[in-house]
């Protein structure tokens, strides 16, 4: 028997997948009726394929007397003798697919095309420029004609420290004395004490007893919302509708029941968590800056409303690490500032202390590339020890974990650049407000230029780069959501007063030329992402007069600060 079902294998697909114990019980049973044969070869002549094969054996199987059987002619599907055609549906769905099948065979590249034609119909295919940013003419960088420099106004080196000398040399020195690579995972060859020193400021950043490096906050984000959510027992996970899709793809591999509540709605919020157990695990996941809006999440409400209903939470700051807070811990720290900048330290009452898990980036604020997350010691080796995403990857090389370190410490010292890098937000949305270009509000350091369609965005990016020198991606769907397309300012300490005169005179002759919306236009419509509301809400920036060592009357400080901007990193 052993030897038949090898060849029968080769071409049934039922024993292909069955197992030889289901197989020798369907042998040793007779068929159900007068019929003497047994189950096996009852189910054989009942099959499409098989009993083809069966009719055109010229001797028989015995399944009795296996020690006397002798093996049969290997059964190939262009040998077997069909009395009428068979359908290519029957095939195709019946029979294993060979090297004989007339079958049309699939088209990998019409496939890719089509996929690719839906995103060009509507308007979401992305268009990636060659921009070289310039290490000694920040903010400016070249195009793929090197003689070509436009000044970049949509990066997110928001404070212009991935070409300071701080990480530079540190980096040049690393590099000298360790290699280029880090020369495998963490487990193998590459947890250096670079790593472990990294982590240890980290941590001492966000006031929690350990941190953890991963690849990217991508990673991060994935790879601690899928193991812990999906090693709670039952966990439910809250998740605002505007999260980063990091986090949205953690969240599916976890497996979790997942409740949205709408962006910043902390009665959505509460309502929903109302519907899950008080001893169910969960998990409320959010941002502390939304990148593309530049809103600010409410830390205060959503923290007590976790103490409230049994929930810990995630909070995402990548883009607000190193920007935010006396130290550059982010928008939890900054909450705090005078009692985080005169005890920086865990246990000091601030709502830091409040906040279970916190993940950040060093690829924006602190200038390289890398991710981390810093909760409680516990929390943090358990995801060492069990997810995926930071287990089974290379480590980042030693030369990036030393800059990062560089920047990280300098940033807990210096609040220049975060106070420069606000100062020239603040003039820039100034500027277009006074002539109505529209900017949606919001307090953080963001400037969305809304459009409100993926070609006009399209169009004034690309006329930004070829006419005016100037680079500003255009943000369309699946980032933003459709009908509210926007080009995505980002001021840095290294935009001078005359950069952002021309950027303004620049937006103001192409909003001219093709008669693109202006607040009011919005406003007749009854507004749009916030933009031309007939009661707006009051936007406070979250970086207080005070905290900038202005005076609010003093506006010529601010204005000879802008021109000093361009000499600062």
């Amino acid at each position: 028997m052993e030897i038949a079902l090898a060849q029968a294998k080769k071409t049934c697909p039922f024993l292909h997948v069955t197992s030889a114990s289901s197989l020798r019980r369907l042998s040793s049973h007779a068929a159900s009726g007068a019929s003497k044969t047994s189950a096996l070869l009852n189910k054989a002549q009942q099959c499409p394929v098989m009993s083809q094969a069966i009719q055109v054996q010229t001797r028989g199987i015995s399944t009795s007397h296996v020690a006397a059987q002798k093996p049969s002619a290997p059964v190939k599907a262009k040998a077997v003798e069909q009395p009428e055609p068979v359908r290519p549906t029957t095939v195709a769905k019946n029979a294993p697919v060979t090297l004989e099948t007339k079958a049309k065979r699939f088209d990998y590249e019409s496939f890719y095309n089509h996929e690719l034609e839906k995103k060009h119909k509507d308007k979401s295919y992305r268009y990636f420029n060659n921009i070289n940013r310039l290490a000694q003419k920040f903010p400016q960088a070249h195009t793929a004609r090197v003689e070509d420099e436009v000044t970049v106004w949509c990066a997110n080196d928001y404070l212009g420290m991935g070409r300071s000398p701080v990480l530079t040399e540190a980096m040049k020195r690393t590099l000298d004395r360790y290699g280029a690579g880090a020369g495998g995972t963490r487990n193998i060859a590459g947890n250096a004490d670079l790593h472990l020193r990294l982590e240890s400021e980290l941590a001492d950043l966000h006031h929690k007893e350990g941190a953890l490096v991963f690849s990217s906050c991508y990673v991060a984000n994935d790879a601690t919302l899928a193991t812990l959510a999906s090693k709670l027992p039952g966990c439910v996970i809250f998740s605002d509708a505007l999260n980063h899709a990091s986090m949205i793809q953690g969240i599916r591999h976890s497996g979790a029941q997942k409740k949205i509540f709408r962006h910043n709605d902390m009665a959505h919020l509460e309502q929903l968590l109302q519907s899950v157990d008080i001893s169910t695990p969960k998990i409320i996941a959010f941002e502390s800056v939304y990148s593309m809006c530049g809103s600010i999440g409410p830390i205060h409400e959503i923290v007590a409303l976790a103490k409230k209903y049994g929930a810990i939470t995630f909070l995402d700051e990548v883009h607000a690490v190193g920007m935010y807070g006396p130290r550059g811990a982010g928008v939890a720290e900054h909450l705090d500032f005078d009692l985080n900048a005169a005890h920086p330290n865990m246990n000091n009452g601030s709502i830091l202390d409040d906040i279970d898990i916190i993940t950040g980036t060093l690829g924006k604020a602190y200038g390289v590339v890398g991710g981390y997350i810093a909760a409680s010691a516990s929390l943090v080796d358990m995801i060492r020890s069990y997810a995926p995403g930071f287990i089974f990857t290379t480590s980042l090389p030693p030369a990036i974990v030393s800059g990062a370190m560089q920047s990280v410490k300098y940033l807990k010292v210096s609040n220049q650049e975060r106070q420069m890098q606000q100062m020239n937000t603040r003039t820039v949305k100034s500027r277009l407000h006074d002539i109505g270009i529209p900017v949606v509000p919001n307090p953080s350091h963001i400037v969305p230029v809304l459009l409100g369609d993926a070609a006009q965005a399209k169009l004034a990016s690309d006329e930004l780069l070829s006419e005016h020198g100037i680079y500003v991606q255009s943000i369309n769907y699946p980032t933003v959501p459709v009908g509210e397309e926007r080009l995505r300012i980002t001021p840095t300490p290294g935009h001078n007063g005359q950069m952002i005169d021309h950027l303004v005179d620049s937006l103001e002759t192409i909003w001219n030329r093709y008669g693109f919306k202006r607040v009011s236009d919005w406003k007749a419509e009854g507004g749009r992402a916030g933009v031309g509301l007939a009661n707006p809400p009051k936007i406070t920036p979250l970086w207080t007069n005070e905290q900038l060592g202005l005076d609010c009357k003093e506006t010529v400080q601010q204005e000879k600060m802008v021109k000093r901007s361009s000499n600062m990193v």
